[in-house]
């Protein structure tokens, strides 16, 4: 204990860090808990490396306690829309380059089977296709492969 309060803000700072690193990298910012515990323990050390702050426990607890609720307060609604905030966007692959000759006709129904990579997948598109048709792929779904003449 005695390490402790003689080393206190150094303490507090690697308190700081390995909870900003739990949250980040065990808990992938599900959280914020740990996140704005690890930010008030940052500064706190800080504060009390640069003699702003007195390095007594009782400081560092009340430091702490306000930084927290303060950092909670400002940063729960940008952080928690960030992590509502959804990205769509497609995803490109090998599929999206992947070309070939139609042997049945093709619909939007998914009625027809192309086998690739071992897997039978369903084909689909958006205008009827006929067979003998050459088509690439231009989205792919679970199982389901969207194509499109080549040329359009």
């Amino acid at each position: 204990m005695e390490f402790i309060t003689e080393h206190l803000p150094q303490v507090l700072m690697i308190l700081g860090v390995l909870a900003l690193i739990t949250e980040v990298a065990v808990l992938g910012m599900s959280t914020f808990i740990l996140l704005f515990l690890g930010l008030s323990l940052l500064i706190t050390g800080i504060l009390m490396n640069v003699a702003v702050l007195d390095s007594t426990l009782t400081t560092a607890l009340w430091s702490n306690t306000l930084l927290t609720a303060a950092l909670a307060i400002v940063l729960w609604k940008p952080l928690k829309q960030m992590q509502d905030s959804k990205g769509a966007k497609e995803i490109q692959s090998d599929f999206a380059e992947l070309t070939f000759t139609l042997e049945s006709d093709v619909d939007d129904r998914g009625l027809t089977q192309y086998a690739y990579s071992g897997i039978s997948w369903k084909l689909k598109s958006r205008q009827p296709l006929a067979a003998g048709t050459q088509v690439k792929v231009v989205k792919k779904e679970v199982g389901v492969m969207w194509v499109e003449a080549l040329g359009s």
